[in-house]
């Protein structure tokens, strides 16, 4: 019996759309919804788009988006999506598109809790760039400083775990982590266990040489986080990160909690490959890498909080010199994308998707045009090798800044 791969990434629709949630450039919110800050009305450049490359959100445009996430549902078989777009000068578009339950027609909306997978590696990363902040700890020290055991953990660095350049085997990929997932999916696993996975695993390269994307390394990272603090990674993220961005729908959960409401999430990474509900499923196997649940509103802040280091009341969550730090992105193997620490640079894009079973979200801010993207959808099956997210992503930003055009191919993601 061949087993699915699980994975944590970067992760018959009806054509009703519901949430929906309009605001032109020149008048106020059509309906309560996520507020953005007013500015003034930029002058669109020859080509219809502002001098900050975002084209205004006209009603053409309007409906040029809605085809455009529709189709991509068609195409990829997506039950549900949810899309943010926000910007300055241009307007804002919030809608939900098809069902978040496909056994009661539950229509999807804007206000439904949802799996974030791999978007929980910037929460983890700015815990440890906090740490770095009180000097509790050096991004350029040893990992093994922190947790015994761990192959070249003299010689890997914490900013290398960060930037995905350990050269650390990922435990998603060994066979034995996929067979005791999926022929269990609500099961809890411990870090230790994770990683049991991983090592028993040559490395695959010397520390530094490539990248490589790897949970293992944010399994070690928030181990880290736990032992430089003295506290569990979740309560050192809702204290030292969700509290001060004032995230109150953003949670680390115990064991398979999900708030309510929240949408179905659908899979086809099980043991027969059949797809299935994995709302209920236990995201422990994720932990610091990918087990967090948020929403719309949340990642709305948390987009231009991680990818500028401001809180929405203008102060900082870390200092200049570690957002610095994390903004500082080397090359991958994926034309036009970089990784820094914990996130991404795709075109100029910033931040992070995510996905593990029955959920894939995209939360992205593209800073010159002080623009916001987010994407979420209840499934996580592949169309044709490519993540709908990525399909989601790219179909949305041809439309609204075609000079930063969000393209990440899966093999830049975690498997």
């Amino acid at each position: 019996m061949t087993h699915a791969c699980p994975r944590l990434r970067r992760g018959v629709v009806t054509a009703a759309a519901v949430g929906i949630l309009v605001v032109p450039p020149t008048g106020g919110a059509a309906s309560a919804g996520p507020a953005i800050r007013p500015g003034a009305v930029a002058a669109a450049a020859p080509s219809g788009l502002s001098p900050t490359g975002v084209r205004r959100l006209s009603p053409d445009v309007v409906r040029q988006l809605d085809q455009a996430v529709l189709r991509v549902m068609r195409q990829a078989g997506v039950p549900g999506v949810t899309v943010g777009l926000w910007t300055p000068d241009q307007g804002q578009y919030v809608k939900s598109f098809g069902v978040a339950d496909k056994s009661t027609g539950r229509k999807m909306s804007p206000d439904l809790y949802m799996r974030i997978g791999s978007e929980t590696k910037t929460f983890t990363v700015t815990a440890l760039l906090h740490l770095v902040d009180r000097h509790k700890l050096g991004l350029d020290d040893p990992v093994g400083k922190y947790v015994a055991g761990v192959p070249n953990g003299d010689r890997i660095t914490l900013r290398q775990l960060a930037g995905m350049r350990s050269g650390l085997p990922d435990y998603t990929a060994d066979a034995g982590f996929r067979k005791a997932l999926t022929s269990d999916p609500r099961r809890p696993f411990t870090p230790n266990q994770l990683l049991a996975h991983a090592f028993k695993h040559p490395v695959l390269f010397p520390p530094g040489r490539r990248f490589d994307y790897s949970n293992t390394n944010l399994i070690l990272l928030g181990l880290v986080v736990q032992k430089a603090s003295g506290r569990t990674l979740a309560d050192y993220i809702g204290t030292h990160v969700l509290r001060p961005a004032g995230l109150d729908q953003t949670f680390f959960p115990a064991g398979a909690r999900f708030p309510r409401p929240h949408a179905q999430g659908y899979t086809n990474r099980t043991a027969n490959g059949e797809v299935r509900d994995a709302a209920d499923w236990n995201p422990s196997w994720g932990w610091a890498a990918g087990a967090m649940v948020s929403n719309l509103d949340d990642l709305r802040v948390w987009a231009r909080t991680v990818a500028t280091g401001v809180l929405p009341d203008g102060t900082r969550l870390i200092s200049p010199a570690s957002q610095k730090q994390r903004l500082t992105t080397l090359p991958t193997s994926v034309p036009g994308a970089g990784y820094g620490l914990g996130i991404f640079d795709v075109r100029g894009w910033i931040g992070h998707n995510g996905s593990l079973p029955g959920y894939e979200s995209l939360t992205v801010h593209l800073p010159p045009a002080r623009t916001t993207l987010v994407v979420l959808l209840n499934s996580d099956i592949d169309d044709k090798g490519t993540e709908p997210s990525t399909l989601l992503g790219e179909a949305i930003t041809k439309i609204v800044t075609p000079e930063h055009v969000f393209d990440l191919p899966a093999r830049a993601a975690a498997r």
